[in-house]
């Protein structure tokens, strides 16, 4: 057999094998993702944190902008909203790592690493939930739907969101999500985002699989409706909710800025802060936008648009008043210790290529088709004291919430699927 011939082989083998799995996984991983039933439960208030709580005994001296000293302890009840394609996974591991280290109760999903996306948020598909039931935080991906979150976290739960720019959203995730999307598939041309935002109605389909993905995610995610235009009274209705009901909503284009922020309205150490950046692309797969393409994606995300503006001056008012050139010294010090964090974890001191990740472990979720998202080497011989912390600030979502003891059967059932389309 020549050459040529094994390779027309190979390939004839391999797409019967990805039909035939494929078809086959995405029925099973389809029933198995569709909205549970859920039946009435009993209502039973959470009005008190079940935290432990060692550092309230030792409260934490803080300074405001009089220069007066006063103390605080640290607040661990948190709901965040993890939206989609917003360092949200970066995000997270600082969650983690916030709860392990003052030993919370987290609110996880069971089997997979979100709650029944994109169905709207039910108490019932926390794992082992009871009425009555005490979590400190919750932070999965969710739809999100405020009654019945309010039902499961304390009274005084602190809930904090992030934006982002809602052209450069909307580009992530047409590269993220696109090939699950169907009517993506008819797009002509390599170039498929730009084709689409030329004319999105001409592909657009409100009601295929997955559409919500490309249009309004934000807006979606909150659980409102994305397809309302602008102009829509229930647009406003639905911005004046999220600013109700979220102390703090987050810019991922200022990160280290919200992270601040952060700290300053939850009395949490700098040390609680430290990040690396996870689940980053490779540039060379990241489209990017002319002024036109950029007001086309703005305008096809208008109701985002609208709702990052209106966070946006928000999110400045409170850097006023937490102060510029405090906030300016206070963002130099956290890239300085991130930076000496990075000299200390991470091989070469950057970010690399799937392919060239060493450990099974420290490899990132990748969007189905590509291997775009990049993840890191840790350093070899790191000294006894940072090892532990090293290996947490590194390690992506799903590995984390398998070690936190998160059963993940179906995600990982998913992502054996695509290691297949990978292939």
């Amino acid at each position: 057999m020549t050459g040529k011939q094994r390779i027309q082989w190979r390939s004839m083998c391999k797409s019967l094998v990805l039909g035939t799995l494929l078809t086959s996984c995405m029925i099973l991983v389809y029933c198995l993702s569709t909205p549970q039933v859920h039946f009435s439960l009993p209502e039973v208030p959470v009005p008190y944190s079940c935290a432990h709580r060692p550092t309230q005994s030792h409260p934490k001296p803080t300074i405001n902008n009089s220069d007066t000293a006063y103390t605080c302890a640290p607040k661990v009840d948190i709901m965040f909203m993890k939206t989609h394609k917003t360092a949200s996974s970066t995000f997270l591991n600082i969650l983690f790592r916030f709860g392990e280290k003052h030993q919370l109760k987290f609110a996880f999903p069971e089997s997979r690493n979100d709650f029944f996306y994109p169905s709207l948020f039910q108490r019932s598909q926390v794992k082992d939930y009871r009425p009555g039931m005490c979590f400190n935080i919750i932070c999965n991906h969710m739809r999100f739907n405020a009654p019945e979150v309010s039902k499961l976290l304390p009274v005084d739960t602190s809930y904090i969101t992030i934006l982002r720019d809602p052209a450069e959203l909307f580009e992530s995730s047409f590269h993220y999500f696109g090939r699950l999307v169907p009517f993506t598939w008819k797009i002509p041309g390599d170039d498929k985002l730009t084709e689409f935002l030329r004319d999105p109605h001409k592909y657009f389909d409100p009601e295929s699989f997955n559409s919500y993905y490309l249009k309004n995610l934000l807006f979606f995610d909150f659980g409102l409706d994305n397809s309302l235009d602008m102009n829509d009274p229930r647009v406003e209705e639905g911005i004046k909710f999220i600013s109700d009901r979220f102390q703090l909503v987050m810019l991922v284009e200022h990160f280290e800025e919200s992270l601040i922020l952060l700290k300053d309205a939850l009395c949490w150490e700098m040390d609680d802060l430290l990040f690396f950046k996870l689940n980053i692309r490779k540039g060379s797969t990241v489209s990017k936008f002319t002024p036109e393409l950029r007001a086309r994606a703005l305008e096809w995300n208008a109701i985002d648009w609208k709702l990052y503006q209106h966070f946006n001056q928000t999110f400045w008012k409170k850097v006023d008043a937490y102060g510029r050139k405090r906030m300016a010294a206070d963002v130099a010090e956290l890239k300085k210790r991130n930076k000496e964090m990075t000299s200390i974890c991470i091989e070469g001191g950057h970010a690399v290529e799937a392919g060239s990740i060493q450990e099974t472990d420290m490899q990132p979720w990748q969007p189905i088709g590509e291997k775009s998202i990049m993840g890191y080497n840790l350093k070899k011989n790191i000294d006894k004291a940072h090892r532990k912390l090293c290996r947490k600030m590194l390690m992506p979502e799903i590995q984390y919430l398998t070690e936190l003891g998160v059963n993940l059967w179906i995600t990982k059932l998913w992502g054996h699927v695509r290691d297949i389309i990978n292939w």
